[in-house]
């Protein structure tokens, strides 16, 4: 049948079908001008332009990402590629305080988005630059224009992000100094209630110790969001509150009081109406415990009987591993001493080896390394009893060399290079010595007393040209597995599109879906709902259904090929071309089929469709105003 008059433009045969959390029944699903039109047994294949055999397979509602940072990447690469073949269809921006709602803000002496994004997204400030420049806009109005203009891949909605809201009402100096006049609150509570009017799903704050500003006057400063106390987050989010509009915040983490406090902002016993409230995150921190079980408390009281919050810890569905490029790393921010090397600009080594050269920092950087590790005293206990202040992972048997000019360190851990280095000094025999590798040692390490000296020297060899990583949370899958099921909890948390040499969780969503998959299919189910509908629900715009009617945001997954992947094995550096510049991201070829948004294929067969990023798939959800 031509495709001019077929009754269906696509037809898929013999899925198993998840959806809302219901019980999967096999069955077709036939679609028309984008949207899904007839759900039934054995449907007629003759009226349909294209029919997809997808018996053994499921088919579930596209998954929604609910935390990234795709803001700068949609204007460059809309098409979003790194998430679509995973099966995300739709993706939530502007977290963490951060967005481009209110363009690009420059006022002349400052540069808003490059000195708050480059140390989060770990991007060279002249791509960043290059990204500003382009930008034409200037209210939260123009960039939904703005974003209705753009071949999206996925569909996406926006936070308004308040480090930028900030900027917006004191200009960016004064945003990162003082707290807001009362006409200068009163403004921002007018923008807020204006932009969520307009579609503006709610807004993002940030208190986590690890975003900071990347311009030289401010390097030592956070980003503006968190100069904002407790009154100023009160004012605004009653605004969310009276709108039904969400709030995405990070705790305190160095204030239990603090996060307590801030928090029951979400509760209607305090404040008459619960504020759907989002916070980054559920993780089982390795050498902090205490950190989940209460994150766990908090959410059961918030959302108790007697509170009635309505409040949603982030959840990751994977290891939380991170990779450095040096000392290059977001985990980094939070320590004083590594803090000082991620100050500088990522193509500025000469500054960073004034650093590691200098004699105070060397005896400050050694204290800090070797606290805890040794002796009797209370760092050593915490270290002990794995209730340590930093999320920071200072354990050299942890610490993985992923690439290094000297080809034999790479896959061994800190602990192994040190101690070898060590013997190759001490002239005991080693394997696989090379030439190269005796004169470096000879050269650069012939100092080295300690782990310390160790992790001091091999940053100021190798620079940017070691990678290393780490795995600081949700090393036990049970234990991981727990926290996505965890009905008081959303999976979510993977920050895609930012720290892009740092993390790689494009894929959890399918993470999600393998650890889900060990308890049958109710819990497939489960999962499903909670990666689309609920989210969608969650932050108040459609999706996350496969209804009659509904738009045709579906993928399909091979349970088996679902099965036997290994997320961790399957992640890669690649080198983007938009930016330039690489990129860690994930690969899992063969578990996803089909990607489908808004009735255009966008992934079928283990490749992108040439049309992806070159028409409109995806579209702008607005909050719902019903």
């Amino acid at each position: 049948m031509s495709e001019q008059t077929s009754a269906y433009d696509t037809l898929i045969q013999g899925a198993k079908v998840f959806n809302e959390g219901k019980a999967p029944i096999i069955e077709d699903v036939a679609i028309k001008d984008g949207q899904i039109i007839e759900r039934g047994a054995e449907l007629d294949s003759t009226k349909a332009a294209n029919v997809i055999n997808a018996e053994g397979q499921w088919l579930m509602p596209g998954l929604f990402d609910i935390h990234t940072h795709y803001d700068l990447e949609l204007e460059v690469a809309p098409g979003l590629p790194e998430s679509i073949r995973h099966g995300t269809t739709s993706v939530v921006i502007a977290n963490c305080s951060l967005g481009l709602a209110f363009g690009n803000q420059r006022d002349g002496r400052n540069d808003p988005i490059v000195d708050c994004f480059a140390r989060v997204e770990n991007l060279p400030k002249s791509i960043l630059k290059s990204c500003a420049d382009k930008v034409d806009w200037e209210t939260p109005e123009e960039y939904l224009n703005h974003l209705d203009t753009l071949k999206l891949g996925p569909n996406v909605a926006t936070l308004l992000p308040h480090s930028m809201l900030r900027i917006d009402a004191m200009g960016f100096e004064d945003s990162i100094s003082r707290d807001p006049s009362a006409s200068e609150l009163s403004a921002m509570k007018n923008t807020l209630a204006e932009a969520v009017d307009l579609g503006y799903v709610g807004m993002s704050t940030d208190a986590l110790p690890f975003h900071y500003l990347a311009s030289a006057a401010h390097c030592d400063k956070t980003i503006p969001t968190q100069f904002a106390k407790y009154d100023e987050i009160k004012e605004l989010t009653s605004v969310l509150r009276e709108k039904d509009a969400l709030w995405q915040a990070t705790p305190p983490k160095d204030s239990a009081i603090g996060t307590l406090k801030t928090f029951m902002l979400s509760s209607a016993f305090f404040h008459g109406k619960p504020l759907k409230t989002t916070v980054v995150a559920a993780l089982d921190v390795f050498n902090n415990f205490k950190i989940l079980k209460l994150g766990r408390l908090l959410s059961r009281g918030l959302n108790s009987k007697l509170l009635k919050g309505d409040f949603h810890l982030q959840a990751l569905g994977a290891p939380f591993k991170t990779w450095s490029d040096g000392a290059v790393t977001p985990l980094a921010e939070e320590i004083p001493e590594l803090r000082r090397l991620n100050e500088t600009d990522l193509e500025d080594k000469e500054s960073r080896l004034k650093i590691l050269n200098d004699p105070e920092y060397i005896k400050t950087f050694k204290e800090m390394w070797l606290r805890g590790k040794s002796g009797f005293n209370v760092a050593r206990l915490k270290r002990i009893i794995n209730m340590e202040d930093y999320a920071f992972n200072r354990s050299m048997e942890d610490m993985f060399v992923e690439r290094c000019p000297i080809e034999y360190w790479q896959g061994k851990d800190f602990q192994q290079l040190f101690e070898r280095v060590l013997d190759i000094k001490r002239g005991v025999e080693v394997a696989s010595l090379s030439d190269e590798e005796a004169i470096i040692v000879a050269r650069d390490f012939f100092w080295v007393s300690d782990e310390a000296d160790f992790v001091l020297q091999t940053l100021r060899t190798f620079d940017l040209e070691l990678s290393w990583c780490t795995t600081t949370a949700n090393r036990d899958p049970k234990t991981t597995r727990d926290l996505i099921m965890d009905p008081l909890l959303m999976p979510g948390f993977n920050d895609s599109g930012a720290h892009l040499n740092n993390m790689a969780f494009y894929d959890v969503n399918l993470r999600c879906l393998q650890l889900a998959s060990q308890g049958g299919d109710m819990d497939v189910s489960y999962m499903v709902k909670r990666l689309s509908k609920d989210a969608a629900d969650l932050f108040g715009v459609e999706g996350g259904s496969i209804n009659i009617g509904d738009k045709a945001d579906l993928i399909l997954i091979d349970p088996k090929a679902l099965s036997s992947y290994d997320g961790e094995g399957n992640i890669q550096r690649v080198l983007r071309d938009e930016y330039q510049h690489h990129q860690l991201v994930n690969r899992s070829d063969d578990v996803v089929p089909l990607v489908m948004v808004g009735g255009h294929i966008a992934w079928q067969d283990n490749k992108h469709s040439e049309e992806l990023g070159q028409i409109p798939m995806g579209r702008l959800l607005r909050a719902n105003k019903s």
